[in-house]
Parts: C-alpha cells; structure tokens; sequence
C-alpha cells in the first residue's frame, strides 16, 4: 500500500478564469463565492479534501489584478503571488485557447524552483481537440511543469486525472485536518462571502468592487441562526443604488443570500442587512486593516 501523502496547493491565475468554480467542484461543496465578474474572491479561502490516500488542502487565492488601482487591489495582487509562492504546490489555472498578459503575470509570480500544474479550464467551450492540442503544446513550452491538464469545473471533465497528478505532486505525511473537516474557515465568514456573491449579481460591472461585507452578530438561537450584516460602499449614490427602489435591490440581494445560508448551514437563518456609507474605503489602510486585508 502506497504512503499517505498530504499538501497544500495553491490556486493562482488571472482574474475569472474559473479558479474558485474549479475548487468548488473538487471538493463536492460551494466554498468559494463564484461570478461572471472578475476578482469575486478576495479572501484566502482553504477548501480540504480527504480521500483514502491522500489529503489535498487547496488554498483559493484572488486572482491577480492587471493594474492595481487601490490600496485593496494592491492587497489583493500580493495574496495571489503568496499564495502559489507558499503552497507545496502551485496550480495555475488558464483558460482554454487563451492565454494573455494576466496570464503570464500569473506564471511569473510562481517561483521557477516551485512544483507547477497548469488546469486548462472551460475545455468545454474549446469546440474540438485539434484546437486545444496546439494550445497545451505552447503552454508546454513556457516552463517545465509537473503537469498540463483539460479540465472543465462546469462539467466535472478530467477532474479524476488532475487530482491524481496533485496527489503525485504533494509530499508524503500524515493528514492535517479531520478527515470530515472541508475548510478552515467558520460560518461567519460564509455568510458575509455569500451576502458579498449576491452584490456581485445583482449589481453593474463596478460598484461590487466598492462594496464590503461585514457580519456585526452571528449568534445561535436553538436551531436558528441570526445574522446581522452591514454593507459599506463609498459614497452616498451608492448607497441608493444597493438599496433600490423602495428597497427592492436590497431585499432580493438578501434573499437570496439567506437561502444559500441555509443550504451551506443546514438550518434556519434569519438576516438583517443594513448599508453605511464609509468614503474612500478601499484605500483606506485603516479600514483594510480591520477587515482582514492588510
């Protein structure tokens, strides 16, 4: 019988290329919040998962910005870097007949010393092999990975194949978590990070980004949760454009983030949301500080 192995692997890549999809699929369970919109993430988020063999802990890093504009998006940009930089493993994530200048920033951010596997995401929408091969084969000259693999987080296509070339590629050692543990993160912070999904959806390409979640109460009554959360925004225009009209923005937004609580949870939620203005958040060092990004 083989030895246990057990490592951390690192997801990096330009922003929506289907990093946090492609997390979520591995391990069975929506852990990272997902978009159409780039750089959803913005918290290191580590999703476990345990097989008879082998214990992969996958930490899903934001994707790394083109240009950093804000004290945030600085911020961000680092946390991609380490992420891929500090793990056993790094996976970069591309997607499928693309590859760009984010791409390579990506690639040039992970050591050349550090073991590398690139996911070719979306093989789906490729529209036959004679077009991806040539695809891999540019890839393969860009560095000597441990790995390329097609892969589609949308259908599950070639999951199988990139866990085993993951467990190949992490060291031999006992487990470091539970095997029944999926992440390291509790669900506070889920419910601010599905509260944060909803914004991503229901908004315009730009306000998200000037948005934050914070959870001011989360307590248990019985089998009931009750969260109390805040949105800030930067300015007092987008505070009524959060809020809607006749506070119909709102209450959809919330809805619909209570009914993905309940389903991650398993019970009951009961949430409150309320929107201040906090100008110039995102680059204000203070503020960062206090949620968690600098």
């Amino acid at each position: 019988m083989s030895a246990f192995r057990c490592g951390t692997v690192g997801i990096t890549g330009r922003p929506n290329v289907g990093k946090s999809s492609l997390i979520n699929r591995l391990v069975g369970q929506k852990l990272s919040i997902v978009s159409p919109k780039a750089q959803t993430t913005r918290h290191l988020i580590t999703a476990i998962l345990t097989t008879e063999d082998a214990q992969l802990v996958f930490v899903d890093a934001p994707g790394k910005p083109p240009r950093a504009r804000s004290a945030l998006q600085r911020t961000l940009g680092r946390r991609a870097a380490e992420a891929a930089r500090d793990c056993d493993v790094a996976l970069l994530v591309v997607e499928a007949l693309r590859f760009e200048a984010g791409d390579h920033a990506a690639l040039n951010a992970i050591p050349a010393r550090q073991k590398t596997v690139v996911a070719v995401n979306k093989i789906d929408r490729a529209r036959g092999v004679e077009r991806l091969l040539p695809f891999v084969d540019r890839l393969s000259k860009l560095r000597a990975f441990e790995a390329i693999v097609p892969v589609s987080a949308r259908t599950g296509k070639n999951l199988p194949a990139l866990l085993r070339v993951l467990k190949d590629a992490v060291p031999e050692g006992p487990a470091l978590y539970p095997a029944d543990q999926l992440t390291d993160r509790d669900e506070r912070f889920f419910a601010a990070e599905l509260l944060r999904e909803k914004l991503f959806y229901a908004l315009g390409e730009e306000l998200p980004y000037r948005c934050e979640v914070t959870i001011d109460s989360f307590r248990l009554d019985g089998a009931l949760r009750r969260v109390d959360a805040t949105i800030l925004v930067e300015r007092e225009s987008q505070k009524g454009i959060v809020v809607g009209r006749g506070g119909a923005t709102l209450k959809r937004v919330a809805g619909d983030a209570r009914r993905d609580m309940e389903r991650l949870f398993g019970g009951k939620v009961f949430l409150n949301v309320w929107v201040k203005v906090r100008d110039k958040w995102t680059d204000d060092l203070r503020v960062l500080h206090q949620l968690g990004y600098a």
